[in-house]
């Protein structure tokens, strides 16, 4: 028998979540105040945030004191059960909401690691990666499948996972006595030197290949190998296989490394960012104020610019701003970047506000020049006297630096200070666009 739905909501709550869709993603709920008060993620969105409006729900102890206070509802879209995870868990660290009690301390998710400056590098299974010298996949969601998935791999690919220092040219190493798993071969002992730093690097580049999309014909494989096994009646050792493939499987269920950043495993220093920023940037003091830009849609609908402030290195809320851009038809990033920074100094030199030391721009050299040509034409409005900032962009993939005047873009080491602290302002005017423009397009659906 079907539960029976709770009174409508003051704040129609309930009738909203009628309108999410049936995919994965994180919803949050929020107060009559407009605070988040619970975030959850789902496989199905409209799904289980409608079970929070059922009778069941009021009446759980579990759930009781959080149904009284829910006024509103919005939701993020995901694209994978994954990722709906990964999200849900930056969400509750960055807003700690009262009604969620896990995910609120600081351990993260595993990496899969390897060692690549090595003679003979080494993989291992880590919260806490190095931040030079090798390569990192994930975050990993499953972290039990992730170490059984390392122990699956080492049977094919005889990798080592001890934290020996092995140097090919030390003859000494040849009398080193290998582990129990050089003897049951998962390993080829480099430990040992029976093979060569050249054989040995050949399966850490077949492994890496794997990681990054080639596993289909190993699981094929072992699919075969546990069907043979099951017609010949050795149950063993295809519930052992079976075992494997899943655990293999299990390394779809990772992150990527650009979008589900952790800050608590690549912490960012501030005062170590500023002070690189004036050294990379020539300024004559240290900037204390960062503003970021950038710019969400979908072939070019709902456009949408966001504006975070950083002040002494560190996100500042009260800072943040959204504009819908309305001057702008189609996927014109540069003509919104123009509108936006427009608007924004606009109202900086309307309010008597002090204008940010660096403003940095989502983009490339043509972002850079219409932030340029936008601050102008507001200086120009007003008939002058504001201080300008300085105005770079930071273009995505190879993270170059585009400096008003330089012929050539500025090219930062990428465990640099100053890089990862644009990196950080960066990422948060682009998580926020994104959060605004999910909202307009809801509502637009909605017709709102």
């Amino acid at each position: 028998m079907a539960e029976t739905p709770l009174p409508a909501d003051p704040s129609q709550a309930a009738e909203k979540v009628r309108s999410f869709p049936r995919t994965p993603g994180v919803y949050l709920m929020k107060d009559e105040a407009g605070r988040v008060i619970y975030v959850g993620k789902a496989k199905n969105l409209r799904a289980r945030a409608g079970s929070y409006f059922l009778k069941a729900a009021a009446e759980d102890p579990r759930t009781a004191k959080l149904v009284l206070e829910i006024r509103d509802i919005d939701y993020l879209d995901a694209e994978s059960e994954v990722d709906a995870l990964l999200m849900e868990a930056r969400l509750i660290k960055d807003i700690l909401p009262k009604y969620n009690r896990d995910l609120r301390d600081g351990k993260s998710f595993p990496y899969l690691e390897i060692f690549t400056h090595e003679d003979f590098p080494r993989v291992r299974c880590t919260r806490e990666p190095r931040g030079r010298g090798t390569k990192l996949y994930g975050p990993f969601a499953n972290s039990r499948g992730l170490r059984g998935a390392i122990q699956v791999l080492q049977k094919t690919f005889r990798f080592r996972t001890c934290p020996l220092e092995i140097d090919e040219t030390d003859p000494r190493w040849r009398w080193f006595r290998p582990c129990l798993l050089a003897s049951i071969d998962q390993c080829s002992a480099p430990c040992n030197l029976r093979i060569s730093k050249e054989e040995y690097r050949k399966m850490i580049h077949r492994l890496q290949r794997f990681l990054e999309g080639g596993r289909r014909k190993l699981l094929t494989e072992m699919r075969e190998e546990m069907a043979v096994a099951a017609r010949e009646l050795r149950f063993e050792e295809a519930g052992r296989l079976r075992d494997e493939i899943t655990m293999l499987e299990s390394l779809d269920q990772r992150g990527s490394l650009a979008t589900h950043a952790q800050p608590e495993v690549f912490p960012i220093d501030p005062k170590r960012g500023l002070a690189g920023l004036q050294k990379v940037l020539h300024l004559q003091k240290r900037p204390r104020t960062i503003e970021g830009v950038d710019i969400a849609h979908i072939a070019g609908t709902d456009t949408v610019a966001a504006v975070v402030q950083f002040i002494d290195g560190l996100p500042f809320k009260p800072g943040y701003r959204r504009l819908r851009i309305r001057g702008v038809e189609g996927p014109d990033d540069t003509a919104s970047i123009h509108e936006a920074v427009f608007r924004r100094f606009q109202h900086i030199l309307r309010e008597g506000e002090t204008p940010p030391d660096i403003l940095l721009i989502d983009g490339g050299r043509g972002q850079l020049n219409a932030a340029l040509a936008a601050l102008r034409d507001a200086t120009e409005q007003a008939g002058g006297g504001m201080q300008c900032p300085l105005v770079i962009s930071l273009a995505k993939r190879e993270e170059l630096v585009f400096i008003p005047g330089a012929d050539d873009p500025l090219r930062l080491s990428r465990h640099s200070y100053a890089l990862r602290l644009l990196q950080y302002v960066r990422d948060e005017a682009h998580r926020f666009a994104q959060h605004y423009h999910h909202l307009l397009r809801k509502r637009s659906q909605l017709g709102e």
